[in-house]
C-alpha cells in the first residue's frame, strides 16, 4: 500500500515497497568460512522500496517540528508451506494508523486481502523486546483468522546498517566509488546496549496460522509514546 509518513504539514516519507518471500540458494561466506544455502532449508525475504524516504544525504533542518514524536512499526512477511502472509503496520502515538496491510498469497496466485489486523504484542518485561505476537486478521468470508508469531535471533539493523539512528552514517548516503567497511559490535558493551531501544529489529520468527507453521521474520520498532501498548514516553517499557 502507499506508505506517508508526516511531521506536521511536511511529508517526510512517501513511498511504496515490493515485499517478497521465498526460498535461497548459493554460499555465505563469513571470516573466511562457507555455509551452503540449500534451499530445502533456508528460506529468506527481501524488501525492495521506492519514493521519497528520510534516508541519505541530510536535508536542511528547517522548522522545529511542533509534534511529539514517536513511532510504532511492525512489519512481518512469513513463508508457510502453501501460501504466504505479509502483514505492515505503521500507527502514530495516539494509535491512529498511517499504514495497514494484511495479505496472503497462495501458491495458485490467489491473493486474500486479511482485513484491519489487530496486534497484541508481548514485551519482555523491563524491555520493549517483542517475545510473542498475537495478529488478529479476518478473511474475506469474515472469518477469524489468528496469526501467532514467536521471535528468535534478532538483528538490529540501525546498528552499522545506516538504517537510522546511527550518528556516523545513513544508508544512501555516498561514500566514494570502492566503499567497504566491516564492523564488529559487542551487544553487552553499555555504550552499544543503550542504542538498542532506539531503532528497529528484525527478529527470525517462527509462526503459526491454522495449524500450519511458517517461518520469516517480524520487524519491530517502538519509540517514544505508543497509547495502544502502554508506552507513556521515551523511557517507558513493558511491566
Amino acid at each position: 500500500q502507499p506508505h506517508v509518513m508526516r511531521m506536521d504539514r511536511r511529508a517526510i516519507l512517501d513511498a511504496c515497497r515490493f515485499a517478497q518471500v521465498g526460498t535461497w540458494e548459493g554460499t555465505l561466506s563469513i571470516d573466511g568460512d562457507d555455509y551452503a544455502v540449500d534451499p530445502a532449508t533456508w528460506l529468506g525475504t527481501r524488501d525492495r522500496s521506492w519514493g521519497i524516504r528520510p534516508i541519505g544525504e541530510a536535508e536542511p533542518a528547517g522548522k522545529p517540528v511542533d509534534q511529539e514524536r514517536g513511532f510504532h512499526w511492525l512489519y512481518v512477511p512469513l513463508r508457510f508451506d502453501d501460501f504466504a502472509i505479509v502483514v505492515i503496520v505503521q500507527e502514530l502515538p495516539d494509535g491512529y494508523r498511517i499504514l495497514n496491510d494484511a495479505t496472503r498469497t497462495w501458491a495458485d496466485g490467489r491473493i486474500e486481502q486479511l482485513g484491519w489486523p489487530h496486534v497484541d504484542i508481548t514485551y519482555r518485561s523491563g524491555t520493549r523486546h517483542p517475545e510473542h505476537a498475537v495478529i488478529h486478521l479476518t478473511t474475506p468470508d469474515g472469518e477469524p483468522l489468528v496469526l501467532e508469531v514467536d521471535t528468535l535471533l534478532g538483528a538490529h539493523i540501525h546498528l552499522g546498517g545506516g538504517y537510522g539512528g546511527d550518528a556516523a552514517w545513513s544508508h544512501g548516503q555516498w561514500r566514494g566509488p570502492d566503499f567497504s567497511e566491516r564492523l564488529d559490535y559487542d551487544l553487552t558493551d553499555p555504550a552499544v546496549a543503550g542504542m538498542i531501544p532506539f531503532g528497529v529489529t528484525d527478529h527470525v520468527a517462527r509462526a503459526t496460522v491454522d495449524g500450519a507453521v511458517g517461518w520469516g521474520m517480524l520487524e519491530h520498532g517502538t519509540i517514544g509514546r505508543h497509547d495502544p501498548s502502554g508506552f507513556t514516553d521515551l523511557g517507558s517499557v513493558a511491566p
